[in-house]
């Protein structure tokens, strides 16, 4: 399975609502931006007019992978922004900054390819699963960048009271999967942290110059300087470690009323997260009623269940609930907010599937539906094809985990096929050279490889044409 091979496999519409004032002072856009996060594209818009950030506003962020189409507002400037990643198209103006209480929801259109014929078997039922029980609504990947870049989660920095190691992170600390400029800014940093004065080479050096000003004057105060990054990002950072602490206390909850191995237990950033398929009438009930917080200092839970998957959580990760008050930081802390645990996707429609260009003798299926703000269309799309999501792993590792065997067997009998004949590859010992394939035998390889892939298509071609027929 593969979601997000080319931008437009993955679009994302934003559904809004805003009060139109023909004086009003901010000017809004749609803006259509591909291969770029709403902060990237956000900075770029401010590069090109010359503006600070705080004159630029949005509704909410989207994801880098794909095709999006968001609102976007300006202070004061009408203008046009025509490039090949980056569009402005105007739509009028509006007295006060966007936020998220404009958007209304997000609608998703997503291809899903390098799917075999089990797999389009398989897809009813648990489509059937998603509008009977739903999906946990729990934060994707996509919200642990700093994770994924390997800067930890710089707010359990900030909680230690260590915030020069949180700006170590931040401004100091390269990404090995990051390629662009901001990478050769972070690893000078990480060289010369400490001297200040020292001119950085790059242009991308200019997204910290207001941090670097500030250790000129003030070389010891770290808290300050951390206070001088945008923020909105300085927000995104706390609430990353938020989001974490929300998925680890939900699947604690979870666990309360079915054990682990009755749930689907699928792989992402900074974990594993559990999916129930099935759950009995009461459960079910209880569980669309309950929100689960994301937590603050001021945190407080009226209900036992909570209470006890919260207080699992962060004891596992060593804090209490009042070092989220971050004293040594002004303006900086945890907020409270309550958010559902189960979501349904609104008018879920799942398209034919049809041949795979990209994936030769492959399949691929178009998955479209609604999201409310703060919704992540990938977690729904993963658990939807869920069966498809563990044999993907199992190719990664050569086999098939104990737990994800056994509820593919629950489920359908077994794995599929390709992934049932999934052996660990022997190693050749050094001193055994491996055999060379001669000429002939390639030939003849290759020969059967293509026509196992005729095969397959014509058997694609075969399925689609009796789903016509009914």
């Amino acid at each position: 399975m593969k979601i997000k091979q080319r931008p437009e496999d993955f679009v994302v519409r934003e559904a809004y609502r805003v009060d139109w004032d023909p004086k009003g002072p901010w000017r809004v856009y749609l803006m259509d931006k591909q291969k770029l996060s709403t902060f990237e594209a956000v900075e770029r818009i401010c590069a090109h007019f010359r503006i600070p950030p705080k004159r630029v506003s949005f509704c909410g962020l989207k994801d880098k992978q794909g095709r999006t189409e968001q609102l976007v507002a300006i202070h004061g400037l009408e203008e046009q922004l025509q490039e090949p990643d980056l569009r402005l198209k105007y739509l009028g103006r509006t007295r006060e900054p966007l936020s998220a209480d404009n958007l209304t929801a997000n609608r998703f259109s997503i291809t899903v390819r390098d799917l075999g014929e089990e797999d389009v078997a398989r897809l009813p039922q648990s489509v059937s699963e998603v509008r009977r029980v739903g999906v946990i609504n729990y934060f994707d990947s996509q919200r642990f960048g700093a994770l994924k870049h390997s800067q930890g989660f710089i707010a359990k920095d900030l909680i230690r009271g260590d915030v020069e190691q949180a700006l170590r992170n931040y401004m100091a600390k390269p990404s090995p999967l990051d390629e662009s400029e901001d990478a050769k800014v972070k690893e000078f940093w990480a060289k010369n942290w400490g001297n200040w004065a020292k001119k950085c080479p790059y242009k991308a050096a200019r997204k910290y110059r207001n941090i670097l000003l500030y250790l000129q004057e003030n070389p010891k105060d770290f808290a300050g300087a951390f206070l001088r990054i945008e923020t909105r990002y300085r927000t995104l950072l706390l609430y990353e470690y938020q989001s974490y602490l929300w998925n680890e206390g939900v699947r604690r909850l979870l666990l309360g009323y079915l054990p682990a191995e009755e749930m689907i237990s699928i792989r992402y950033q900074a974990g594993r997260l559990l999916f129930p398929r099935e759950l009995p009438r009461e459960t079910l009930e209880d569980l669309r009623r309950r929100t689960f917080p994301l937590l603050g200092p001021d945190s407080a839970f009226e209900d036992a269940r909570t209470a006890r998957a919260v207080f699992e959580t962060l004891r596992q990760e060593r804090i209490r609930l009042d070092d989220l008050a971050l004293p040594h930081l002004p303006g900086m802390f945890f907020k409270h907010e309550e958010r559902p645990v189960i979501i349904y996707p609104g008018k879920l429609v799942v398209g034919k599937p049809r041949p795979d260009e990209l994936n030769r003798g492959r399949l691929k299926v178009n998955v479209a539906f609604t999201l409310p703000p703060g919704a992540y269309a990938t977690l729904v799309t993963r658990r939807l094809f869920w069966f498809a999501v563990l044999e993907e792993e199992a190719r990664e590792k050569g086999e098939l985990h104990p737990v994800a065997e056994a509820m593919l067997t629950r489920a359908f009998g077994g794995p599929s096929s390709a992934v049932a004949r999934l052996v660990p590859k022997a190693k050749v010992p050094p001193s055994e050279p491996r055999p060379k394939m001669g000429f002939l035998e390639r030939q003849r390889r290759k020969k059967e490889e293509r026509a196992a892939r005729r095969a397959a298509a014509a058997q694609a071609a075969r399925t689609k044409k009796k789903a016509r027929r009914k």
